[in-house]
């Protein structure tokens, strides 16, 4: 479970200071799905980037598993995220050059899972997305969604506890997108993970568990599918 415990995020100083999030307090359970939603500048992303130990908070604490994760250490921090933890961004970041396979890899490099246990792993993943008989091709001749998949590939190929998306459809058409979104859906079911979305698509959000809507750094509205609470 993630537990955001009074969370506030300020950048600058003085006059020249902006309070990005203010005061928030949210729970996540495990292996629910989450959507993260309101207008450009209302902190949706800010407030993921401190949920995932991308970003630090002003004060506050984000507990993982009841582990405060800015009381470790910065190495341990990375290591925590790159063996629990799984990003999926609007803008891909692929390595054009390489193949699918070899952009697969990377995350299993990071973890330092051996040679020997990576291939099994990368294959899974492949066909997770549908891309098994693009392995050996290169990132640059995909396709736009065949992109995106092969981002939720790498980003499932350690098969995390915590799956974070920033607007994951946000450049794909919406046939696309509605195959990418039932991919992670089913990814969530699958592997168990929870599943974070930040995203300006109502009708997505509608299909997770929770909905927290932001307004100017405030969770203005928490909505499931069991009830609607105001937050005041």
């Amino acid at each position: 479970m993630i537990i955001l415990n009074n969370i506030s995020k300020t950048y600058g100083k003085s006059e020249n200071s902006f309070i990005a999030l203010n005061h928030i307090d949210l729970s996540v359970p495990d292996m629910s799905t989450i959507a993260i939603i309101g207008k450009s500048g209302s902190g949706k992303s800010t407030l993921m980037h401190i949920m995932s130990g991308l970003d630090r908070p002003t004060s506050g604490k984000v507990l993982i598993d009841r582990k405060d994760i800015f009381a470790l250490k910065a190495k341990d921090i990375d290591t925590f995220r790159s063996t629990k933890m799984s990003f999926i961004f609007q803008a891909f970041f692929v390595e054009a050059n390489q193949t699918c396979y070899q952009n697969i890899a990377l995350p299993l490099e990071i973890a330092s899972v051996p040679i020997t246990k990576r291939k099994k792993r990368i294959q899974e993943a492949l066909i997770a997305v549908g891309l098994e008989e693009k392995s050996n091709e290169l990132a640059a001749n995909l396709s736009g969604g065949q992109k995106q998949r092969l981002a939720i590939a790498r980003a499932i190929v350690n098969k995390p506890k915590l799956l974070f998306a920033d607007e994951p459809t946000g450049n794909l058409d919406s046939v696309t997108g509605e195959k990418i979104m039932t991919l992670l859906f089913g990814l969530n079911k699958k592997i168990g993970c929870t599943l974070i979305l930040v995203t300006h698509d109502s009708d997505l959000a509608k299909r997770c568990d929770k909905q927290v809507v932001l307004k100017d750094g405030e969770i203005e509205l928490i909505s499931s599918k069991k009830r609607r609470t105001k937050v005041a």
